[in-house]
């Protein structure tokens, strides 16, 4: 859904406006030059710019944060995607020996799409989105951030919105960028509980005892399943919703959970669930199951697993809906609306007193500071803050090793 008053037609107008003055070059660098603890990181890295007419232009890198600036404010690319660091400078892949060309490293990335839920969301499809489907986006982040931090110990995640209809997340630390493609998927896997495509109508299933990790996410969807499915979602409301729900409900107590669901009464309902849930075998988890098949977050493993996949870029500007690409604030997550964030629009034509002013003036205060984007740059530097503190580590790492010999 593009954003009101958005129209694609102007792009070729306000990107070069938006490069030249509102994108945040330094900490962009900042970011992906991880302290120049590792030579080459940033020069060896892939960016891909998807340029007007859909004009795909993979195999860039840059060595230095100029280069890079000069050569967007050049090609202006209305997409930008982040990929892998190679063995040799990307740019030059064409010049090396054959099989010698790899990519080495890259941040652990998640893509959650809510494409992907248009099974369980009744009041949107496709790529629209709204602020009752996007309550899925809001567990999403609050089950996957808990797990990657606790149960596998990662520090620096990196949470952005993607412009459109979901969100991305660059988890950053060292031992994440050096994971195997096994291990990535061994993470994926671990953290994927929705299987089956189309055609499979149970995609959750349950088993004794239950993993700590899926009671920790059981405890996040209980939070919101009420609000959510029964209530802004209607699943218990329509006869269509009712049958996707009386689907996953075990034989031997389905009788039980229409009588519950059809009855007007409400003591009765009660009775009847009670009786449901006494009669259930033991070991069965179907209410558990459900609300997991409803909310539970659905990952493209694909996306995760490969160390050369590409991944559109934080800040960039989604051409679809003009709304650029921003760091999400996970204390803020449960107010965070994405048809609020700054579009191409807003963040130049609505501030052009701004970023038209002299330079003289310019040079006193970052322009995107004045502009709808400067809290979101906000939470980049903060992010930026906590992971330069193991930049640091491992510089005086690799100092004490020198001194050594």
């Amino acid at each position: 859904m593009p954003s009101s008053g958005y129209d694609a037609a102007c792009l070729p107008d306000l990107l070069p406006l938006y490069y030249r003055r509102l994108f945040p070059f330094a900490q962009y660098h900042r970011w992906l030059n991880y302290g120049g603890v590792q030579k080459n990181y940033f020069q060896n890295r892939e960016f891909s710019f998807t340029l007007k007419d859909d004009i795909y232009v993979r195999y860039q890198s840059f060595s230095t944060q100029t280069e890079l600036e000069k050569e967007m404010l050049k090609m202006n690319p209305y997409k930008i995607d982040v990929g892998a660091i190679y063995s040799h400078r990307p740019n030059q892949h064409n010049t090396v020996k054959s099989g010698t060309f790899q990519a080495l490293e890259k941040e652990l990335v998640f893509d959650i799409d809510m494409t992907d839920y248009d099974d369980v969301r009744s009041c949107c499809s496709a790529a629209e989105i709204c602020s009752k489907c996007w309550t899925l986006m809001t567990i999403a982040v609050h089950i996957l951030d808990r797990a990657l931090r606790d149960d596998f110990g990662f520090q620096h995640l990196l949470w952005v919105y993607s412009g459109r209809r979901g969100v991305h997340c660059w988890v950053c630390d060292e031992a994440a960028r050096k994971l195997s493609v096994a291990a990535r998927s061994a993470v994926a896997e671990y953290l994927s509980l929705v299987k089956g495509g189309d055609e499979t109508v149970k995609k959750v299933v349950l088993t004794d005892p239950l993993h700590p990790f899926i009671r920790e996410s059981l405890a996040v969807v209980e939070r919101y399943f009420p609000q959510y499915a029964l209530h802004e979602q209607e699943i218990l409301s329509r006869k269509e919703s009712v049958d996707k729900v009386l689907a996953l409900v075990p034989e031997d107590i389905l009788f039980l959970f229409q009588c519950c669901i059809y009855e007007g009464n409400k003591a009765c309902s009660r009775r009847y669930i009670g009786r449901a849930l006494a009669t259930a075998k033991k070991g069965q988890h179907f209410e558990k199951e459900i609300m997991l098949q409803y909310c539970y977050p659905r990952l493209d493993v694909n996306v995760s697993k490969g160390v050369n996949h590409l991944l559109k870029s934080p800040f960039s500007v989604h051409p679809k809906t003009g709304r650029i690409s921003v760091p999400m604030d996970l204390e803020e997550l449960d107010t965070f609306d994405p048809l609020a964030v700054p579009t191409i629009r807003s963040a130049t034509v609505l501030n052009a007193r701004v970023v038209c002013c002299d330079a003289a003036e310019r040079r006193k205060i970052r322009d995107y500071k004045r502009t709808s984007l400067a809290k979101y740059v906000k939470y980049f530097d903060q992010f930026l803050d906590g992971l330069a503190l193991s930049w640091k580590g491992e510089l005086l790492k690799k100092s004490d090793l020198e001194k050594d010999f």
